[in-house]
């Protein structure tokens, strides 16, 4: 396993991570739990990724359990949980969503609960909240980092503008800004990580923990031939994602990069994988497994990423033609 740096931060993630969005309670029950973690935690993963929202906080009850039984050492990994949504779901009262003092600082005793640990390695602002002064936001953290109850905080599909703005407050007030930024990369999804927040990596140093490098498995080909009865995007709820990915000029790249990836000798889904690795900015991948046999080939993108060339890239490029203007 590599690690990297969260931007300048002192903290080190391993390459790819480990989160449980749309798989743990829908898809991963307890048992199944257990093995992906152990096997992600055996190969060098350190960092699991979770959300007060996750199946309506089941998902982070769930990875608490396992952490739980398998009492790793709790200064070898890094969890993380995000505050917006609430876990109601539709029956949120107006102070159990948003980014509230309120709701940030008791989002956060809940999944400190929910995960049965002392305390959050990271602390995802999970969408901005334009009802909200960034203000509010920024002291909110800054409280739970003087408690000791996280250890970093950040933001998660903000704008490169609104996470700006609070790192002028926090400097304003002698406080913590947000040490990084959770968007969503992958083949058809490049602009913020590559243009967008280019400016950031230098000025405050901004770490990224991307999420879908396989557009919700969409580049692992799985989708050329119409949608798994057991997919994510054959769940309920899910309508949405499959309206807007499953495109047919979306699925002529996929079958085009899928035979780039014979060529090479792997699957699609590593050679994914490992073209979001390849960015220095990325400080590490979040992969969503919900079969070991899933996480064991993606895990192998940690070293076919070296192998990617720059004839390949150009191979790349050439077919999801979606280059960021610089």
């Amino acid at each position: 396993m590599e690690y990297r740096r969260l931007g300048k931060s002192g903290l080190q993630l391993s390459v790819v991570s480990y989160g449980s969005w749309t798989t743990f309670h829908h898809q991963v029950d307890e048992h199944l739990a257990d093995a992906l973690m152990g096997y992600a935690y055996d190969q060098g993963i350190n960092f699991f990724d979770n959300a007060e929202s996750y199946a309506g906080g089941e998902s982070e009850k769930l990875m608490g359990k396992v952490l739980k039984q398998k009492r790793w050492e709790r200064s070898s990994y890094v969890i993380s949980s995000k505050v917006f949504f609430g876990w109601h779901g539709k029956e949120n009262k107006p102070n159990q969503h948003g980014l509230s003092r309120k709701h940030i600082i008791e989002a956060c005793h809940e999944a400190l609960q929910r995960l049965q640990v002392d305390y959050l390695d990271l602390y995802f602002c999970h969408r901005p909240d334009p009802q909200v002064p960034i203000s509010e936001v920024v002291w909110a953290m800054n409280h739970l980092l003087q408690q000791g109850k996280i250890l970093y905080w950040g933001t998660s599909e903000w704008s490169a503008a609104q996470i700006m703005e609070a790192h002028m407050i926090a400097e304003r007030y002698g406080l913590i800004g947000p040490a990084m930024e959770q968007p969503q990369y992958n083949l058809f999804y490049r602009e913020k990580v590559e243009k967008e927040f280019l400016p950031l990596y230098e000025s405050i140093g901004l770490g990224t923990t991307t999420w879908s490098p396989l557009a919700s498995s969409l580049l692992t080909g799985k989708y050329n031939a119409g949608i798994p009865r057991d997919s994510r995007l054959g769940l309920p709820g899910y309508e949405w994602l499959k309206e807007k990915l499953l495109t047919p000029q979306n699925l002529e790249k996929v079958k085009a990069l899928q035979k780039l990836a014979d060529a090479c000798g792997v699957s699609l889904a590593v050679l994914a994988i490992a073209w979001c690795i390849r960015n220095p900015h990325v400080s590490t991948v979040i992969l969503g497994a919900s079969r070991l046999s899933q996480l064991e080939e993606n895990i192998r993108a940690v070293q076919f990423y070296h192998q990617l060339r720059d004839e390949i890239l150009q191979q790349i490029e050439a077919i999801v033609d979606n280059r960021p203007n610089e």
